[in-house]
């Protein structure tokens, strides 16, 4: 095991948010990190590795331990179910998941479709509630499938609810709040737990702060 702390951020809406907390925790992140298109990138100083991956893949880069710690949607970490230690909700990235579809529409009796890039949590969301649906994984433009007959309903994520709106569609129910979470390799928690700790106490401290906690 490398004597590095190699931690995995998501690239796209959760990134500027992550690295922003880490800053104000003190991380001397190098100056040009936002804006460079390396996959990789070291920051010496303080004895660290980012690999910047697409964010359904943080939480196996950290099962696998190619990672030792990683931020991580709790989005991600419901649909993905990995084996990795949950370490501290960061408050950040807020939204929720949701089943929208056109308004005023019925749910086929029928084995109705649910389109969505979350087939697990869509069928446990659906199967608790004794509705039997068929799941269709689509891993891009989601809201696409009621407009075109694709599905009679789609769970997505959900921020400000534009992109719904400018699509046509409805809210029908909300599932659950997400939020960016710290998580960690089970190995690197013990053998790097210093370290480890260290990071949940610092970022800790920065997320009370902007709750308004201290």
């Amino acid at each position: 095991m490398s004597d590095l702390l190699t931690i995995a951020l998501p690239k796209g809406r959760i990134f500027e948010e992550a690295i922003e907390l880490l800053r104000r925790a003190g991380y001397r992140i190098p100056p040009d990190f936002d804006e460079s298109r390396k996959l990789i990138i070291e920051a010496e100083e303080e004895g660290m590795r980012f690999i910047l991956a697409k964010p359904m893949d943080v939480p196996t880069y950290v099962e696998h331990g190619v990672a030792d710690i990683g931020i991580a949607g709790k989005d991600v970490m419901l649909e993905e179910e990995r084996d990795v230690y949950e370490l501290l909700d960061l408050q950040i990235s807020h939204c929720y998941l949701a089943v929208a579809g056109l308004p005023g529409t019925q749910l086929n009796e029928v084995a109705p479709k649910i389109a969505t890039k979350y087939p697990n949590v869509a069928s446990s969301f659906f199967r608790a509630k004794g509705e039997q649906v068929e799941i269709i994984k689509l891993n891009g433009s989601i809201e696409l499938a009621p407009l075109i007959g694709l599905a009679d309903r789609i769970v997505d994520i959900v921020s400000t609810g534009r992109t719904l709106k400018e699509n046509g569609l409805a809210e029908y129910e909300k599932i659950v709040s997400i939020t960016s979470r710290l998580i960690v390799n089970p190995v690197s928690y013990r053998l790097k737990d210093k370290i480890v700790h260290d990071m949940v106490k610092r970022l800790t401290e920065v997320v009370q702060k902007q709750q308004g906690g201290l």
